[in-house]
């Protein structure tokens, strides 16, 4: 607490929020006074807030995966995650905590701890991931009604875009307040963001982010999130990380660029003098196998299955190629050291914590089990089928597929699963009940 006790004083802090992540990848948690938040030396809060649906209902199994006395976690502040708040009137510190049960031990169902648990299967075989997240999102509209179609936000100009602008300049340049805002803020709180890009989809952008620890990457992501929709508002728009927002426009993605290396030396083991290592072939074969398992940490909600569509420039297939981008595992032309992979599934609304951990439980596997991948498409091959969609197409589905496979749930943890499970199925349930406008139209009257 000396380190955190510094850092307020040092800012004088008046404020502190107390954050964790919930299963959804949102932020639960406490302000404190600062001088409150030094006497508790982090506090305690309700553990069942850790499954609570994105609707703010319980899962079906809810006192089966918690104490149904709602018992009390205690909070640990992590001192590596202290920052500054810059949007906020008073000045104010956020820190993330890491969630423990009453006798000491970190708690099952913390989003936070099953990254954690995942990274020391890597320490113990002398390994360290390297992962680097490029994050999608659009800015658009205000809009109060749910029942209305999301639309673009517009720039500096005033019109809207109309038309594929990838990689634009003038498109990002529209934004350029916005974009200041959101660099100013980031750069308050430490975090390392690199590039921004205009999408494809309309005031679509993508921000990447320097490689580096994957706790440590999750906890930027996780403060990211936050920051860009403040960012958004200060500008009198929205930012939305929603898989798929828009009917006509592409899905929003949070790819995942992964390497590892050796606890030791720190070279690269994806690399052999130049070539691709057999860790590597195996750590691929591992995401090959068990990514339609995965595949609900990856695409989480209702609405993320709606991006792995045909033809809509997402993964929908199983496939790897070097420098291929109609694959779902994508090998980036790069030099001997930075020799990766860049998995394609996991959506822009995915719990960054969850798909790191479930990304690098999937290489795990492949390492443990030696998989070998298939051969890969050539970049002068004919892309695959875009038709053939070879992952969940539900959230029900991917689910199943979850729950079926014995190696997934033993790696993330056979609790935490039931919990995440319950907690998905219930979300599901919930959107099954809703009576779309489609079915209205076409089923209503022609059935």
């Amino acid at each position: 607490m000396k380190a955190l006790e510094a850092f307020l004083k040092e800012h004088a802090i008046t404020e502190v929020e107390s954050t964790l992540a919930d299963m959804t990848g949102n932020a639960r948690g406490k302000f404190y006074p600062t001088y409150k938040f030094l006497a508790e030396k982090g506090g305690r809060i309700p553990e069942t807030i850790l499954v609570q649906s994105v609707t703010g209902d319980w899962a079906y199994n809810h006192y089966d995966i918690v104490d149904p006395r709602d018992r009390d976690m205690v909070l640990v502040p992590d001192p590596n995650t202290l920052r500054l708040v810059p949007w906020a009137d008073e000045p104010t510190a956020q820190v993330i905590n890491d969630c423990y049960d009453t006798d000491g031990e970190l708690h099952r169902l913390s989003s936070r701890t099953i990254l954690r648990n995942i990274l020391k299967l890597y320490e113990e075989k002398g390994l360290k991931p390297v992962i680097a997240p490029e994050v999608e999102f659009y800015l658009i509209q205000k809009n109060a009604d749910p029942d209305n179609e999301l639309k673009p936000a517009a720039g500096r100009s005033g019109k809207p875009e109309s038309a594929r602008r990838s990689y634009s300049i003038d498109a990002v340049n529209e934004f350029n307040p916005f974009i200041d805002t959101m660099y100013s803020y980031c750069e308050a709180q430490g975090l390392d963001v690199d590039t921004l890009i205009h999408e494809s989809g309309a005031a679509q952008m993508e921000i990447n982010f320097l490689h580096g620890d994957p706790l440590d990457l999750a906890d930027q992501v996780f403060v990211f999130k936050r920051t860009l929709r403040e960012a958004a508002i200060k500008h009198g728009v929205h930012a939305t990380f929603m898989a798929k927002p828009m009917q006509n426009e592409p899905g929003s993605a949070m790819h995942i660029h992964q390497s590892l290396l050796d606890s030791t030396t720190g070279e690269n083991v994806f690399d052999d003098n130049g070539k691709p290592s057999q860790r590597f072939y195996h750590y691929l074969g591992g995401l090959q196998k068990y990514t339609p398992n995965a595949i609900s940490f990856f695409a989480p909600n209702v609405n993320s299955y709606r991006r792995f569509a045909p033809e809509m420039a997402a993964p929908i297939n199983m496939e790897w190629g070097i420098d291929n981008r109609t694959v779902g595992l994508r090998v980036p032309k790069a030099s001997p050291e930075a020799t990766r992979i860049e998995n394609r599934f996991p959506g822009a609304d995915c719990n960054p914590y969850l798909a790191i951990a479930a990304t690098l439980a999937c290489g795990y596997l492949g390492l443990t089990e030696e998989l070998e991948p298939t051969a890969p498409y050539d970049s002068t091959d004919a892309p695959p089928d875009h038709q053939n969609v070879e992952i969940a197409r539900t959230l029900e589905e991917g689910l199943r597929l979850l729950d079926a496979c014995e190696p997934i749930c033993n790696i993330m943890g056979r609790a935490f699963v039931e919990a995440y499970v319950g907690v998905k199925h219930s979300e599901f349930e919930t959107f099954n009940r809703v009576i779309s406008s489609w079915e209205r139209e076409h089923l209503l009257l022609n059935v």
